[in-house]
């Protein structure tokens, strides 16, 4: 008997899980691009809140960035203690409430606390959503399902963008209020989603929870529950969170130790990927793109508004694109080839507007469409989940609390400096994220290895070489573990094959 509402086995619950996973992200996604249309026009919403300048304009904008960071600190306390499906749903009901205080706003003040609560909702979600889907999804195509992720984000954004560009002809409040409001319907759909789904394997196991375990990794495979291969899979776990755990319980400094498990190294590593994220210089795009081509383009609002559009819809397709190649190629790989591509991108912005002329301006424009097409390809998806992947079991949780709230941290200096950038420098913004993008190429080359085809219990082997760069940069494409190489492989079968006989000698 199923020990949640669904009934679902097999690849099914594999898409359901992935699916209320994507929700969240496409609902991250609205909530990244719904300001872009609404805010530095002459419309109604700049009369509603009185032509709020770009200091204004960088606070209500950036300041859902903290509300996000608070949710991922939320997250680091209890996430763990709560589970994967409860933070989710409450993370959506926050959602619900905050939007519903946007859509009402009256005054500045208003409006900036909806845009908080609204964070704080999403910071749970976006610290949640990728370890429930790493820890459920199976070795061979997890990179796939993480990366739909990004996709999502990305189509919440084009979703958003459209809204605000067909709302933009009334004169009404409808103009900003429908679009602020329209994120609770995919915040009531994350929460239908979730709350007939299983918890993940891993964190049943964490809290013996043993016998749902067995359901929930049977129902996965679809096996029944005492099948040898599930059995393996269960105490697989188990024998990584009895090492794991030797030392008692979890206490705060453990993430800052070298030793065996080289914490301090995977927060290193979680905490820079976040950053390279967010300093490429996406979410300047991202955030205010109708603003960067009237300001440092000279475009019109109505075609910057299409362009600004048509930007997200070229973004969709490069999201698209590592779904088919994160298996393939890697995490390294791509996030190489998207650093190169950005840096090139970002130089050629940069020649083309200095020369300060209607057709160069044009020309920028088109690289900025290329940088989309690079930078979903890498940068977007792999920062959300590789952090749950490197992390063990007893600190997924919290190495994910931590990516998301350093992410937001970024997200809000890039998101509060663009618009005075824009005001002080001009084009010239461009230049700051070419030299980063350039720097973040040696930076996955020496220290970010490679998991693909790892199962999450294989992570730990990553980290057993010492060295400056941890085995990375002697190792041919970052691989010092391959897939199926597990120390503790046969400990695990003969215990496996000790449980295998008494379920035999049970049913008889």
């Amino acid at each position: 008997m199923a020990l949640w509402k669904h009934d679902f086995r097999g690849r099914t619950l594999v898409i359901a899980i992935a699916m209320a996973s994507c929700q969240a992200f496409l609902l991250l996604g609205f909530d990244q691009g719904v300001m872009a249309g609404i805010i530095g026009a002459e419309n109604r919403f700049g009369r509603d809140f009185n032509n709020p300048d770009a200091d204004m304009q960088g606070n209500i904008t950036a300041l859902y960035d903290i509300g996000c960071v608070v949710g991922s600190i939320v997250c680091y306390f209890i996430g763990e203690r709560y589970g994967r499906r409860t933070m989710l749903i409450n993370g959506g009901g926050i959602m619900i409430i905050g939007a519903i205080i946007l859509a009402s706003s009256e005054t500045v003040a208003q409006l900036i606390a909806g845009r908080i609560i609204t964070g704080i909702g999403n910071g749970m979600n976006s610290s949640t959503a990728p370890v429930y889907q790493s820890e459920c999804a199976p070795a061979a195509y997890r990179g796939a399902l993480l990366t739909l992720q990004g996709t999502f984000t990305i189509l919440g954004v084009v979703v958003a963008y459209w809204m605000d560009y067909g709302t933009s002809y009334t004169e009404s409040s409808f103009q900003w209020r429908f679009p602020l409001a329209f994120q609770a319907i995919f915040a009531v759909g994350l929460i239908l989603q979730v709350i007939g789904l299983p918890e993940t394997p891993r964190w049943l196991v964490q809290h013996d929870r043993h016998d749902e375990a067995r359901e929930v990794v049977g129902a996965i495979a679809n096996k029944p529950s005492n099948d040898p291969d599930v059995l393996r899979t269960i105490l697989d776990i188990q024998v990584g969170l009895e090492e794991e755990q030797k030392d008692g319980p979890f206490r705060f400094k453990e993430l800052f130790t070298w030793g065996e498990e080289q914490n301090l190294r995977r927060l290193l590593i979680t905490i820079s990927v976040e950053l390279g994220q967010q300093f490429t210089g996406s979410n300047m795009i991202n955030y205010y793109g109708p603003v960067m081509f009237q300001t440092t383009m000279g475009m019109g609002r109505n075609l910057a508004m299409i362009l600004g559009g048509a930007i997200q819809c070229t973004y969709l397709v490069g999201s698209a694109i590592p779904v088919f190649l994160m298996d393939r190629f890697g995490r390294r790989t791509l996030l190489l080839i998207c650093s190169v591509g950005l840096c090139f991108c970002f130089v050629m912005v940069t020649i083309l507007l200095s020369l300060e002329t209607t057709n160069a301006a044009y020309g920028a424009t088109a690289f900025i469409f290329i940088f989309q097409l690079f930078y979903g390809i890498g940068w977007l998806p792999v920062p959300w989940f590789y952090p749950s992947e490197i992390s063990t079991t007893r600190t997924r949780t919290r190495m994910q609390s931590i990516a998301s709230g350093f992410n937001w941290m970024a997200v809000f200096a890039v998101v509060k400096i663009t618009p005075l950038a824009f005001d002080n420098i001009g084009w010239r913004t461009f230049i700051i994220f070419a030299v980063l993008n350039a720097v973040f190429i040696p930076m996955v080359y020496f220290f970010y290895p490679e998991t693909k085809g790892l199962e999450l219990e294989d992570i730990p082997l990553l980290f057993a070489k010492g060295g400056f760069t941890g085995g990375v940069f002697s190792s041919q494409g970052g691989r010092t573990v391959m897939p199926g190489q597990h120390a503790q492989q046969t400990d695990v079968n003969r215990k496996v094959e000790g449980l295998a006989i008494e379920q035999v000698e049970t049913v008889v």
